[in-house]
């Protein structure tokens, strides 16, 4: 097999790159380096630069390298951004996908590994999210996750293509440092930034009908994450390998945004105490996912906990931001 990795040059396509390489799949990385970064990739993974959506390119990509499998990770992924500008999520997210499947079926690409999110289930109010509960997001980037997976299922179903829909829930950490989100989109990074400049952390809510009151939220590593990319290319792959996937990436334990942000000052060595702000529009109280049927069929769980994705981030931060 020979898997092109869209984004593959991001903070999570590089992990995925970087895994599935060390397994022995051959990979080729395709990012327009709008957020990724090149010396990211592992040694011997070829860089393809352009854009996802450029049919031409993909043509070409394709032909060049004898490309099996598609794992596609490019994508605009920022909440805030997609209610300001919803057309260029759909543009971007959606119908830049249906560009990628329509190449896809045109040179016979027969598994389609897609990325999608945790959003599409918008603000349940169950304690465990299973991949059976409703779907129903609340802002536009949610829905072009769901838009995406619907595409994706219904170009497996027309064109032959096995498809699996990786639906994340929060990622954090570093395998390396070299690898750690350089972006200040998560909370993570988020309070590792505030601290930096000498600022208290803020915590948005703590009124909600949890445990100390603040929002529970299930943290993945990113290198957990790349691993279940591998292991649902595998399960694509193999002997009698799933038609049409669905599986939620995460730990199945929740962390409380309170827990998550005395952690990271225990990790810093600056314990200085968080600033409680208004709720946010949209936060639900509880997030947390099953995460069985991932276990059940791709054989994965998630090995790494909430204080080794917190050291290892903030060692990436480090290198990141020295001075």
């Amino acid at each position: 097999m020979t898997w092109v990795i869209t984004g593959g040059a991001g903070y999570i396509g590089a992990h995925v790159a970087r895994v599935m390489g060390d397994a022995g799949e051959r990979v080729v990385a395709l990012d327009d380096l709008s957020a990724g970064v090149a010396g990211r990739l592992p040694e011997g993974v070829p860089l393809v630069r352009g854009s996802s959506a450029d049919a031409g390119l993909l043509r070409r990509v394709f032909a060049e390298y004898d490309v099996t499998g598609v794992v596609h990770l490019a994508a605009r992924k920022q909440v805030a951004q997609s209610v300001a500008r919803p057309e260029l999520y759909y543009r971007e997210n959606v119908g830049g996908l249906a560009t990628l499947l329509e190449a896809v079926a045109e040179a016979g690409i027969g598994r389609f590994l897609f990325s999608s999110s945790a959003a599409v289930y918008g603000n349940p109010d169950v304690d465990l999210i299973t991949e059976d509960t409703p779907c129903a997001p609340v802002n536009p980037y949610g829905e072009t996750k769901l838009a995406g997976e619907w595409l994706v299922r219904a170009a497996g179903r027309a064109h032959g293509i096995r498809t699996a829909c990786l639906r994340y829930f929060n990622v954090a950490g570093a395998a390396a440092p070299q690898l750690a989100d350089t972006g200040v989109f998560n909370i993570v990074p988020m309070v590792f930034d505030r601290l930096t400049r000498g600022e208290a952390p803020r915590i948005f809510g703590d009124d909600y009908p949890t445990p100390d009151g603040t929002c529970v939220r299930d943290y993945i590593h990113v290198a957990d994450l790349a691993e279940a990319h591998l292991a649902a290319a595998r399960r694509l792959c193999g002997p009698g390998g799933a038609d049409d996937l669905t599986v939620n990436i995460g730990r199945g334990e929740g962390v409380s945004v309170r827990e998550l942000v005395s952690l990271i000052g225990e990790v810093t060595g600056d314990r200085r105490a968080a600033v409680v702000e208004g709720r946010r529009p949209g936060d639900a109280p509880r997030a947390v996912a099953s995460a069985a049927r991932a276990a059940e069929e791709l054989g994965w769980t998630a090995r790494r906990g909430v204080r080794e994705m917190v050291e290892s981030a903030w060692a990436g931060w480090r290198l990141h931001h020295a001075g």
